[in-house]
C-alpha cells in the first residue's frame, strides 16, 4: 500500500447516512413548526376575535326618571366574562339620562369624557358637566363649552323605552382623545 486511503464511495453506508440526515432534518423541521404555529396563532388571536356587538341593556325604569330635563347618572350593569371567569351583575360604566317635560323619549350620554376617559361629573349648580381630570366642560345636552381640551362633545348613546317601562341603553365604549366617535 502506498499510503492512500480507500475511497468510500456512494455505497450502502453513504446512502444510509444521507437518509438518516434527511430524516433528522425533516423531523427537526416538523418539531419546529408546532411552536411557530402556536406563536402565530396567539399573536393573531386578537385579529380573529370579533368585538362584542353593542346590545341594549336595561338601566332604570321610566318612572324613576323625572321629566324635568335634568340629567341623572345611572350605572350600566351587565354580565361580563373574560377568558376564564364570568361575572354576574357587574357595573361596566355609567350614563346620564334625561327627559324633557311631558316627553316619553329619553336621551342618553356616556359618563366617560371623550378627552381622556375620566368620568364626567355634574357641576354642583346643575348647569353643565365637568371633567375633573382636565377641566373639559359640556352643556346639559353634551355639547362642548369652549375652551375645552375635549376633541368632541360627550358621546350620545342610542336609548329606548321598552314595553315593560324599562329604559334601555345601547351600551358602547368609544376611543378617547380623537375627534371622531370610534367604537372600541
Amino acid at each position: 500500500m502506498s499510503g492512500r486511503t480507500a475511497d468510500v464511495g456512494p455505497g450502502p453506508a453513504g446512502r444510509r447516512n444521507f437518509l438518516a440526515e434527511l430524516l433528522a432534518i425533516a423531523c427537526g423541521g416538523l418539531a419546529t413548526l408546532a411552536p411557530i404555529g402556536a406563536g402565530l396563532w396567539a399573536f393573531l388571536d386578537p385579529l380573529r376575535r370579533k368585538g362584542a356587538a353593542a346590545s341594549f341593556l336595561p338601566v332604570t325604569e321610566l318612572s324613576a326618571l323625572p321629566d324635568d330635563g335634568v340629567p341623572r347618572q345611572f350605572a350600566v350593569i351587565t354580565e361580563r366574562a373574560d377568558a376564564w371567569t364570568g361575572f354576574a351583575a357587574e357595573p361596566v360604566g355609567a350614563v346620564y339620562l334625561r327627559r324633557e317635560k311631558g316627553s316619553g323619549t329619553v336621551e342618553a350620554l356616556s359618563a366617560t369624557c371623550p378627552h381622556a376617559g375620566c368620568f364626567v361629573e355634574m357641576e354642583s349648580g346643575g348647569r353643565c358637566f365637568r371633567c375633573p381630570c382636565h377641566n373639559s366642560t359640556f352643556t346639559l345636552d353634551g355639547g362642548i363649552v369652549a375652551p375645552s381640551p375635549s376633541p368632541r362633545p360627550m358621546d350620545a348613546l342610542e336609548c329606548r323605552v321598552a314595553k315593560n317601562g324599562e329604559v334601555e341603553v345601547k351600551w358602547q365604549k368609544f376611543r378617547a382623545g380623537v375627534a371622531e366617535k370610534v367604537v372600541q
